[in-house]
């Protein structure tokens, strides 16, 4: 990490041409607020002269804290979520995704990547103003399981909706040859996250051999598929806003694919703990669901530590995330 590096974030000067060019030329900021939480773009509110907000989501290396050098073992770019495409580009594919199938997302007012009013390429969306599902199902939890409800019907029309290949939803079927099934890219990511937690912490080095049995060995369970369910890929309660008739919004939808939805409820059940149930639907594969758990384990110990490889500000939130699944992770039975 580079504890000298001082980042340059955007500021009302830069974002007023943004504006300008989305909403009309005498439209004027009040105030910029950067939002924390982002580790791959920067999200602003922005206050307008009339008082009503609007959201900026900026992709720009200055937004990025992922380390540059984390490489795969084969020299390749780590790209967790099988796309090989600017930020922009799976944002602008995923909301007209989204959009076909009548899934709520933030309205878009412009995206523009030609560094015409902006040096990055720069989205300018709606404002969903209020506490997030997080916070709500923490502040009032009956209130909020409606909206609970409400999101396990949207995740059944995601899920619904089907590819017949892996892969974010700019880019899937559209490599050459197409990237294998979603059980072996798990499997794949299993053993390269083991391998690199392993060189991090002794405990889990000192059963990787045992945990590298077990990847195999549930892998080797589990018959592939030949078409995949649209899955978010990180849907936390902190990526589902509200609105004001209490539906859910989604966010951070870069992620979106097409991948075995188990995937996906794995990660709700780890995300939503105590609420998982009222999204859980019947169906699901039992052991998928197993060897997906036991990746995203990995993959929680082993992408966290990588991120602290930069400078991201936040590390006590990232070192808590990855010392509770290395607990998971070394108790996880055989």
């Amino acid at each position: 990490m580079d504890a000298s590096r001082t980042r340059a974030f955007a500021d009302t000067d830069q974002l007023t041409a943004v504006v300008r060019a989305a909403l009309g030329t005498a439209r004027t900021i009040s105030t910029v607020a950067r939002l924390r939480g982002g580790t791959k773009k920067g999200v602003y509110r922005l206050t307008l002269d009339d008082n009503s907000t609007v959201v900026a989501y900026v992709w720009s290396p200055e937004e990025n804290f992922w380390p540059t050098a984390t490489r795969d073992a084969d020299g390749a770019p780590r790209q967790r979520m099988l796309a090989d495409a600017p930020d922009s580009v799976l944002f602008e594919a995923a909301t007209a995704a989204y959009a076909r199938i009548g899934v709520r997302v933030p309205e878009v007012h412009l995206l523009d990547r030609s560094r015409q009013w902006y040096p990055a390429d720069i989205a300018l969306v709606e404002d969903i103003p209020g506490a997030n599902l997080e916070q709500r199902l923490a502040d009032d939890p009956e209130a909020a399981a409606r909206t609970v409800a409400r999101l396990a019907e949207v995740l059944a029309v995601m899920h619904e909706h089907r590819g017949a290949y892996v892969g974010k939803v700019a880019v899937a079927g559209s490599e050459s040859p197409p990237l294998p099934s979603a059980l072996d890219v798990v499997r794949s990511w299993a053993l390269k996250d083991l391998a690199e937690a392993a060189g991090r912490d002794e405990r889990i080095a000192r059963e990787r051999s045992r945990l590298t049995d077990l990847v195999h060995e549930l892998a080797s369970a589990i018959e592939p598929r030949t078409s995949y369910g649209l899955i978010h890929g990180e849907l936390g309660p902190d990526h589902v806003l509200v609105d004001a008739a209490g539906e859910p919004v989604l966010v951070d939808i870069e992620g979106t694919m097409f991948f075995d939805v188990e995937w996906e409820h794995v990660f709700l059940r780890i995300r939503f703990g105590e609420h998982y149930p009222l999204l859980r639907p019947d169906g699901l594969d039992e052991r998928r669901l197993r060897l997906y758990q036991l990746a995203q384990h990995v993959s929680l110990v082993a992408g966290p530590l990588r991120l602290l490889d930069g400078d991201f500000p936040n590390r006590e939130f990232m070192l808590g995330i990855a010392t509770h699944h290395t607990e998971r992770l070394l108790s996880f039975p055989s």
